[in-house]
């Protein structure tokens, strides 16, 4: 049988001193956020490798290891003293596949406290077959991210595409209409401002949605919540998604990401997700790569609002000014994103239920 011990049984999960931004320097100790090394600082607090868990924020959850000789700062959590008869990449990545959904609590500022984390069930196969799954799912990664970075070349080619067709805003030297959001479509509406009640019974309940599901400018279905039946009445009919409707993040620090639904999938959107139904006068593969584009980003900036957590609101949105060329002209650029989009193949998603495999 598989042996299962607490996570608080082989580390010791704290959170250190933060350092302020302004303390941050050119060169020293790497220093790690919530979301990877932010700069650097004069001392260290931790000399080997550690796993953090970002316990608050949009990547509430999300899970890195640092290098030797790093600080790690007060939004993450360190899993410090790891047992000796733990290894540390297959920790991480068990921890990555499990996720903390179960774990993260609060709406506006997700966080995941000490206590709960400490909870957590880990299964524990001998040492020898840690280090050959860790091995196996390094070489993996590997190769994954190597394919993320030749999506990453490639969503810079559509982008650089764009450009080259259409121009922009400040120039407009082809003499394009511009126009706003709101002039492109025939709803805009976020989803529900109430912090939904789960459910893990995924054959009764209803797919729900939040930024972190199109982070990618495509939707994400592979690590969805759920909500009960009664809960999805009573949302869906405020907002029922559309294929063709563009869902894009307006809440953390990714906010203006968008994504089009090409499904006919039932499901809830969160309020960090806006909801853009597109009019038949713009294209939307054409619409999501506006929104993606770099000038539609800047105008973001300039009207974000919160000081904590990033929030684009909805009127901000609606009076973005974008780009309306002819329909021609449209699926024209749709025709090339088309055929770049054929050069990607899909992420290789590990299924790591392999490190709950028969180990005995």
């Amino acid at each position: 049988m598989m042996e299962y011990v607490k996570l608080g049984d082989i580390c010791k999960p704290k959170q250190w001193k933060t350092i302020s931004t302004s303390d941050l320097t050119a060169f020293g100790y790497p220093v790690y956020g919530a979301n990877g090394i932010i700069g650097n600082y004069k001392e260290y607090n931790h000399k080997k490798e550690t796993i953090l868990v970002t316990c608050r924020g949009a990547t509430c959850g999300s899970v890195n290891i640092t290098k030797p000789y790093s600080y790690v700062n007060g939004n993450a959590m360190a899993l410090d003293n790891l047992d000796k008869n733990i290894d540390i990449n297959y920790l991480y990545f068990y921890l990555t596949y499990r996720g903390f959904n179960d774990i993260i609590s609060g709406s506006a500022q997700p966080q995941i406290i000490r206590s709960a984390i400490e909870k957590i069930l880990i299964p524990v196969p001998p040492i020898e077959l840690q280090n050959r799954l860790s091995t196996l799912l390094l070489n993996i990664s590997k190769i994954r991210g190597l394919y993320q970075k030749e999506v990453e070349r490639l969503d810079e080619l559509i982008k650089a595409r764009f450009v080259e067709m259409f121009g922009t805003l400040h120039d407009n030297k082809n003499g394009f209409e511009v126009v706003t959001i709101e002039d492109v479509c025939s709803l805009i509406k976020d989803g529900t401002h109430q912090t939904p009640q789960y459910t893990e019974d995924k054959e009764k309940g209803y797919k729900f949605l939040s930024s972190k599901d199109v982070m990618t400018q495509k939707i994400d279905w592979t690590d969805i919540k759920y909500i009960p039946a009664e809960l999805h009445k009573k949302l869906y009919a405020t907002i029922k998604p559309q294929r063709n409707d563009i869902l894009m993040s307006k809440n953390g620090v990714n906010y203006g990401v968008a994504a089009v639904n090409d499904t006919d999938e039932i499901f809830d959107i969160y309020v960090s997700l806006a909801l853009l139904r597109p009019m038949e006068i713009i294209d939307p593969i054409f619409f999501r790569c506006v929104i993606n584009n770099l000038e539609t980003k800047r105008q973001f900036d300039s009207s974000i609002k919160g000081i904590g957590v990033p929030n684009l609101h909805l009127g901000e949105i609606k009076k973005t000014r974008i780009f309306l060329p002819p329909m021609e002209h449209q699926k024209e650029f749709v025709a090339f994103v088309d055929q770049v989009d054929k050069s990607k193949y899909d992420a290789m998603y590990v299924d790591i239920n392999v490190l709950e495999y028969r180990c005995e």
